[in-house]
């Protein structure tokens, strides 16, 4: 089967799901950020990606958003030593940032194909 003949999988969906961008079944990862060398149910070679820095950029302005009012509101409301934020925060944000990342890289992968699929298809 060749790319066209797949039924067109939502980025969306393929991108929150960690799938194939063509296939919407096989696994994106083969480890925890390490983009698998070709989709192991359609064969689709993923060496053409190029998520790049974007998905490293997207988490952690998604993570300032989510994280810096608890900061303040601890910081306000509670007034703990210095320790108690060296504490709490930095396992926190890496904790959401491997939790972001997945999705967030597997979503830029599966826009990179449905917007460049050319590169997917040998240049064609």
């Amino acid at each position: 089967m060749t790319g066209d003949e797949y039924a067109p999988v939502p980025p969306l969906k393929a991108g929150l799901g960690c799938r194939c961008p063509r296939c919407g079944r096989g696994r994106l990862y083969s480890g925890l950020l390490t983009v698998a060398p070709k989709c192991s149910e359609c064969g689709l070679d993923y060496s053409p990606h190029d998520s790049g820095d974007g998905p490293a950029v997207f988490v952690m302005f998604i993570l300032c958003a989510l994280v810096i009012p608890f900061v303040f509101w601890l910081e306000l409301a509670l007034t703990p030593p210095y320790w108690v934020h060296v504490v709490i925060w930095p396992p926190v944000v890496l904790i959401l940032a491997i939790v972001l990342l997945r999705p967030a890289k597997a979503l830029l992968v599966a826009l990179h194909y449905k917007n460049l699929r050319h590169k997917y298809d040998g240049g064609n």
